[in-house]
């Protein structure tokens, strides 16, 4: 019989992802255990370390020890199931004590994620689903472009932004999780993340002549790929808010999140260009 670290080799892509209570998104985020070694990357930056497997406990343990990284130093402490190629954790994000059950609430600081394991046949149908999606994207208003490649490049929004606000369907993310969401875009690419885990990456192109401004991205990554996903956005100094609808949806017309509709409400803060 293999042990769990054995059983536990190879690549594991999330598929679903719950934060202090709330579900987020988690487009494209993996991780990949090698021997005792784990590695995922997020946001241009390379988390690296060691994972301590119990399978002796009730409920199982796991810590994630950062070697190196923007948590270098840290560990994370969490429980597993293991069922197949389905694994199941719950872990502190924060430094916390370890989780007792499967479950998040406001203020917890754990995250509740579900991984599934990468294999060959899983990415060739993902490729497939992919090319399918790009060339029937639309939206009930909005017809999709077919490809972002000329689109014109938008300087003023290129750089590092911390997050200082979220709004999730009506309901805003705890201020314990705010320090740990990250933007990055380059060129006519952006990529989002939570403490580490991507929730978003995609192209998108701007068009400054409407009020308000507007944003289109084509997801890059996770079972949407190849879908269109419309904002709005304001830009102030070195200030940027931003109001997404969920893939497929129409845009926002105004800056606003409420409950049931599936909008996400931003705000951000230039950290380095």
């Amino acid at each position: 019989m293999k042990s769990d670290l054995e059983r536990l080799q190879g690549t594991w892509n999330i598929v679903a992802l719950e934060m202090d209570g709330q579900k987020m998104p988690s487009e494209g985020a993996s991780i990949c255990i090698q021997g005792k070694r784990f590695t995922t990357t997020a946001m241009g930056a390379t988390y690296e370390g060691m994972v301590v497997v119990d399978a002796s406990k009730t409920p199982k343990t796991f810590d994630l020890k950062f070697t190196a990284g923007p948590e270098k130093g840290n560990t994370s402490f969490g429980i597993y199931k293991l069922d197949g190629d389905t694994w199941k954790i719950c872990l502190a994000l924060t430094g916390k004590k370890r989780p007792q059950k499967f479950a998040t609430s406001p203020g917890s600081g754990f995250a509740l994620e579900t991984l599934q394991r990468d294999t060959s046949a899983t990415s060739k149908h993902k490729r497939q689903k992919a090319s399918e999606s790009k060339r029937v994207a639309s939206t009930k208003d909005e017809q999709a472009p077919r490809s972002l490649a000329d689109a014109q490049p938008v300087p003023e929004l290129e750089g590092e932004w911390a997050m200082v606000s979220c709004v999730m369907a009506g309901q805003p993310l705890d201020q314990g999780y705010i320090k740990f969401g990250k933007r990055v875009a380059r060129g006519n690419e952006v990529t989002v993340s939570m403490a580490g885990q991507v929730i978003l990456k995609a192209r998108f192109t701007a068009d400054r002549t409407k009020e308000p401004n507007t944003m289109d991205y084509v997801l890059l990554h996770g079972p949407r790929t190849g879908k269109m996903q419309y904002s709005i956005y304001a830009l102030e100094g070195k200030t940027l808010k931003v109001c997404a609808s969920a893939p497929g949806q129409p845009r926002p017309a105004d800056f606003s999140s409420t409950k049931g509709d599936g909008r996400t409400l931003t705000g951000w803060r230039l950290v380095k260009k």
